[in-house]
């Protein structure tokens, strides 16, 4: 039995946090609401796993698809590290564009090699905690535990930075007050204040990154560092000065939207992930189906709805496998009935919802472009958004700086075009069914009264916004892109968008 205040997760929940967290399986619960019983998991605590890319994806690695040119690259570089010539590679790309998944894979090359992986992760939660991708690692790397006492914890860290060799008194006080462990009469005490501690600090912690080096080659990753709070940005700096020097190969990942100080070095390297392109996309939906022919129709539109994301062209191909929709006949599958329009998966779901939650202020303006379509102009969201036109271009710009929208064009004939259309339906289906229908009728009402000449050679669109929809129903996107193109001078109809 779980104890009354623990956290307790269902099968579903449990796939989509992977190994981050220790469980413990209590079987089968009879659950109100639930006709059978439901298999059930208490959760203990944080795992301690270093990698957050292999802990949520703990099945069968699929291979990677597409990424040759950039996998041969990394090893030129690590070619030049081993010469002790350090390298710096900033790898950017949006979410899903496999960023960790290419660093992953090539790690697996150096398998065999001898070095040092050091892995950072930032998170969107800890963007003001200093230090916060530090301290995670150093709790992982010594292997704090929940019930740990304050001494346990100290001999841990003691231990972990003996590793590196002789560390001086000063140097563990240093690292012990930024874990917040009290040293009793172990160390010598500092009197500084905060400000005053973070040189001394950074300063310990590249010490520990040089004596390591000097023995063993370093592949050295922060991951997301987007989200990283301002002191651990100005500790990549000093790190970043010390490269070159170094046999590290230092790889930072970040989204677009981050803009990256370190360019212009010879030893720094600027790498942006494309999206993959039919081809590529194709073959990765083959070797997630494991090889087997899918129906042409379902291959279409998976890799049509994923856009070129692989994260996304994966999740999409896994959700209909699991679904029961397909069975193997011959070597092939085959669909049980007819096609039906591809969901976002529960994997994806809680991913997208949770990058708009954080536009929350915003959130709304971007619910109403979803009602539109995949694509819809600034002179009609303008004529529904129910805002002044300062507030309607702060929260349009965010929704672009977010890299949840692009922006195309010029006031006043700007357009804004959901990046990915599971994007779009993320937005679409937030909405509750009566918001939907009353911003569905917001919306046939603005054609009706300002722009009837694309209702008089269009009136489909009236009829789909006027046509009543169940409460899981997702917008029609090809109607939506006929909007904005009718809408927007710049954009003909036979430009619509694809979804």
């Amino acid at each position: 039995m779980a104890e009354p205040d623990a956290v307790v997760i269902a099968a579903s929940t449990r796939r989509l946090v992977g190994d981050l967290f220790e469980y413990r399986d209590l079987g089968a619960a009879q659950l109100k609401g639930f006709a059978e019983a439901v298999q059930v998991w208490q959760v203990l605590g944080t795992s301690g796993v270093d990698n957050r890319f292999k802990a949520l994806r703990t099945s069968a690695r699929t291979p990677l698809v597409g990424r040759e040119d950039e996998i041969e690259l990394l090893l030129r570089r690590w070619a030049l590290t081993k010469a002790r010539y350090g390298q710096i590679v900033l790898l950017s790309g949006e979410a899903g564009i496999g960023k960790s998944r290419l660093l992953a894979a090539f790690e697996q090359r150096l398998e065999g090699e001898p070095h040092v992986r050091l892995h950072f992760f930032s998170s969107p939660h800890h963007r003001d905690s200093m230090l916060y991708p530090i301290i995670a690692r150093i709790e992982r790397a010594a292997r704090f535990a929940r019930h740990d006492t304050p001494e346990s914890r100290l001999d841990k860290l003691e231990a972990l930075l003996s590793r590196s060799g002789e560390s001086p008194p000063e140097e563990l006080a240093l690292f012990a007050d930024l874990m917040g462990l009290p040293t009793a009469d172990r160390y010598p005490s500092f009197i500084l204040d905060p400000q005053r501690k973070r040189e001394p600090t950074m300063a310990a912690f590249v010490r520990q990154l040089e004596v390591t080096a000097r023995r063993q080659c370093v592949f050295l990753i922060f991951d997301d560092i987007h989200w990283m709070d301002s002191t651990s940005l100005e500790l990549l700096d000093v790190i970043m000065a010390r490269v070159p020097q170094l046999s590290v190969l230092f790889c930072a990942t970040f989204r677009p939207e981050f803009q990256s100080p370190w360019t212009g070095e010879r030893h720094v390297t600027t790498l942006a992930l494309s999206r993959l392109g039919q081809r590529e996309a194709t073959q990765l939906v083959e070797k997630v189906a494991g090889e087997k022919p899918l129906p042409a129709d379902l291959m279409d539109q998976i890799v049509r709805r994923a856009d070129g994301i692989p994260l996304f062209a994966e999740e999409l191909t896994k959700s209909l496998l699991e679904s029961g929709l397909l069975h193997d006949q011959d070597g092939r599958y085959v669909l049980e009935g007819p096609l039906p329009p591809v969901a976002i998966p529960s994997s994806l779901y809680a991913s997208l919802m949770a990058r708009l939650d954080r536009l929350s202020p915003v959130k709304e303006v971007a619910q109403i472009g979803a009602a539109v379509g995949r694509e819809f102009s600034y002179e009609f969201i303008a004529a529904l958004a129910r805002r002044t036109d300062e507030q309607l271009d702060d929260a349009l710009e965010q929704l672009v700086s977010s890299g949840l929208v692009f922006r195309r064009g010029t006031p006043p004939n700007q357009s804004f075009i959901f990046k990915h259309a599971l994007v779009q339906d993320a937005a679409y289906s937030s909405l509750l069914r009566r918001q939907r229908q009353e911003l569905h009728a917001r919306i046939a009402k603005v054609f009706e009264a300002r722009f009837p000449e694309t209702v008089a050679t269009q009136p489909e669109i009236l009829a789909h916004h006027y046509t009543p929809r169940p409460g899981s129903s997702r917008p029609r996107s090809s109607i939506g892109a006929k909007q904005a193109s009718a809408l927007s001078g710049d954009l003909p109809t036979s430009k619509a968008s694809r979804t």
